[in-house]
C-alpha cells in the first residue's frame, strides 16, 4: 500500500490515527530518555496522553453507537399519527409496525419506529435533502439491516419533529442499506418523558410538548 493510500485512510479514522500518534510519541520519548531525559519525558507523556485519549472516545462512541437491529422496511399506506393533549399516539400499521410522519431540519419523511435500533438512521437521499452534518469525528460504523452489513456514516440532525415533540442535535447514522427508508432508534425515544405501547397504539410523552408544526 502507498504512502498517499495510508494517509488517505488514516484521514477516515481520526481515533486510529491519534492512537498511532499516541503510540510513536511514546516510543520516540522512551528513546530519547537518556541522552534528552526532560524532552523525552514530555514526549512520552504526550504519547501516553495522546492513547489514553483514543482510548476512551473509543468507548464513549462504542457505548453510544454501536447497534445490531435488523431493519423491516415495508413502507404501505398509513393512517397517520395523532396528538391528543400533550400525547403523539402512533397507530400501528398492517405490516405489524409504527411508521410516524416527522420533519428532519425542514424536510417531510415517513421514519419507522424501532425500538431495536440504538441509533436512528437516516437514507442517504434524505441526509441530502435534509443537509445532515457529518459527525466532527468522521467516524464510521458498521450496521447490520436486512440486506446484510453495511458502513454506516455518522452525522448530526439539527432537528427532528413529529407530532408534539421536537428534538434537536441527534446522532444518526447515513445508512445505504437502508433504501429509502429512514429508522427512529432508542437514543430519540430515550429522550422522552415517557413512551410506552397500549394495544396497538404507540404513545410519546415529551418533556415539553411543542405545537404541532403546519404541514
Amino acid at each position: 500500500m502507498e504512502l498517499s493510500q495510508i494517509l488517505s485512510f488514516l484521514a477516515g479514522q481520526p481515533l486510529l490515527a491519534l492512537a498511532l500518534a499516541g503510540i510513536g510519541a511514546s516510543f520516540a520519548g522512551g528513546m530519547l530518555r537518556r541522552p534528552l531525559p526532560l524532552f523525552g519525558g514530555f514526549l512520552r507523556g504526550v504519547g501516553n496522553l495522546g492513547l489514553l485519549a483514543a482510548m476512551l472516545l473509543t468507548i464513549a462512541q462504542v457505548t453510544r453507537l454501536t447497534t445490531g437491529a435488523d431493519f423491516a422496511l415495508p413502507q404501505l399506506g398509513m393512517e397517520r399519527q395523532s396528538v391528543e393533549g400533550g400525547e403523539t399516539r402512533v397507530p400501528m400499521q398492517s405490516d405489524g409496525h409504527f411508521w410516524i410522519s416527522a420533519t428532519i431540519n425542514g424536510v417531510k419523511r415517513d421514519f419507522l419506529v424501532d425500538t431495536g435500533a440504538t441509533l436512528t438512521a437516516i437514507s442517504p437521499d434524505t441526509a441530502r435533502e435534509a443537509g445532515l452534518k457529518a459527525n466532527p469525528l468522521n467516524r464510521t460504523v458498521l450496521m447490520r439491516t436486512a440486506n446484510g452489513t453495511v458502513e454506516a456514516q455518522l452525522a448530526t440532525i439539527d432537528e427532528l419533529r413529529m407530532g408534539n415533540v421536537v428534538a434537536r442535535q441527534i446522532d444518526a447514522v447515513v445508512a445505504p442499506g437502508l433504501g429509502d427508508a429512514n429508522v427512529i432508534g432508542m437514543n430519540l425515544l430515550s429522550r422522552l418523558a415517557s413512551w410506552r405501547v397500549e394495544g396497538r397504539t404507540l404513545i410519546l410523552v415529551p418533556h415539553h410538548p411543542q405545537p404541532v408544526a403546519e404541514t
